[in-house]
């Protein structure tokens, strides 16, 4: 086994519990290696730090496994699923979850999402990839599943130096899989939908919009497939509008509402929501609560700035359509814009728009998606509930 030797001084962020070690941190790597090899890791005085998969294509070239000397074989990726599924037994239901957080459960760049009787697996490193049949058979010896699906079909992957891929990896997969979360049912289009099919890091924070939109009148922009219009229909609004600019979307989302027998309330428009937004203030037209759930403005910290622009605007429009007393509910799921910051743009937006802002929560990705306070990446969710007043 190769041995990668860290400059002076660099030991200092795997000491403090990042489960990254950037290329540029590395000395040298003495030894035989192949690309995606396990390696020990230690610090220039020859201490060991951690046993790491090793890529020097990549600039994340080393993606912490373990912080003792062990085997990281096929047992030892057995533990780590088991103890992934294990905590989510916990608190999840375990047919609507994130089963695997790659990092915060310590299998690095490994993604696993479980709807119904089938789970998805994405897959964004060389290492990993050396381990992804030892993770199906433990996937499939804890949970069961009818079905196991590969959605490794993004760009990032070639960083690695790895080709794009999908298809079947055990069992059987239909085109669609229902699920239910919170009570509210969806059909997820696993082999073609975004990402692994649904975004089920915002399961928690639909489930906290209850008390609000009962009895009530409801914008959601950014739709998507209906997951916040249709927790709003299914916990008593009064009449809710949804708003994507993806036609293919909206027609999923109208399926989604007849699938629960809310297309008498919740209805679909296919439109860019900055322009609704826009057209609709100008208009003076007035919602009891409008909630935000954009696609991330920025993956880089290149275009933060721009990003930050974007955010402000559909913030302030949003204020200016809420009635006094109405709720706004505002995420941002862009990694680079950090909590602060986006408190600090939420703010602002009601400076401009001479509103004044009550929080009532201020929350983040559900508890499937934990959070390593050493890694800030981990956390990327934020969704605010503020109460609106003239």
């Amino acid at each position: 086994m190769a041995n990668a030797i860290l400059i002076p001084g660099k030991e200092k962020r795997v000491y403090g519990g990042h489960p990254w070690v950037f290329r540029s941190d590395i000395a040298r790597v003495e030894g035989d290696f192949t690309p995606g090899d396990i390696v020990s890791v230690y610090s220039s005085k020859g201490k060991f730090l951690a046993k790491a998969f090793y890529n020097p294509q990549s600039q994340i070239s080393l993606r912490i496994m373990s912080l003792h000397d062990e085997p990281i074989d096929r047992a030892f990726i057995f533990r780590r699923v088991k103890e992934a599924v294990d905590y989510r037994r916990t608190f999840a239901d375990l047919r609507s979850c994130r089963l695997i957080f790659a990092e915060s459960d310590r299998l690095p760049a490994l993604i696993v999402d479980s709807f119904g009787d089938v789970l998805v697996l994405q897959c964004l490193a060389l290492g990993m990839e050396r381990f992804k049949q030892d993770v199906v058979d433990a996937l499939v010896e804890e949970v069961h599943p009818q079905g196991i699906y590969e959605r490794s079909d993004v760009p990032v992957r070639r960083l690695e130096g790895l080709e794009q891929l999908t298809g079947v990896m055990y069992g059987t997969v239909p085109d669609r899989v229902e699920m239910v979360e919170n009570g509210v049912h969806f059909w997820v289009d696993v082999k073609e939908g975004q990402k692994t099919g649904f975004f089920l890091d915002q399961k928690e924070n639909r489930a906290a919009i209850a008390p609000f939109v009962k009895d009530k009148t409801v914008l959601d922009c950014f739709t998507h497939t209906g997951s916040f219009a249709l927790h709003a229909g299914h916990y008593g609004a009064k009449e809710v509008t949804g708003v994507d600019i993806s036609a293919f979307a909206c027609e999923f989302a109208t399926e989604n509402a007849r699938l629960n027998g809310l297309e008498n309330v919740v209805h679909f428009i296919e439109a860019n929501a900055f322009d609704l937004l826009a057209e609709q203030s100008r208009a003076g037209v007035k919602y009891d609560v409008v909630i935000l759930d954009p696609p991330a403005f920025t993956k880089t910290r290149s275009a933060i700035e721009a990003a930050t622009r974007g955010y402000k605007e559909i913030n302030l429009r949003a204020m200016k359509m809420v009635k006094p007393g109405g709720y706004l509910i505002t995420c941002s799921c862009s990694q680079h814009i950090l909590p602060d910051a986006f408190m600090h743009i939420v703010r602002d937006a009601a400076h401009d728009a001479h509103v004044q802002l009550r929080q009532v929560e201020y929350r983040t990705q559900g508890r499937d998606h934990p959070i390593l306070p050493a890694a800030p990446e981990t956390q990327y969710l934020k969704c605010g509930i503020f109460q609106i007043f003239d």
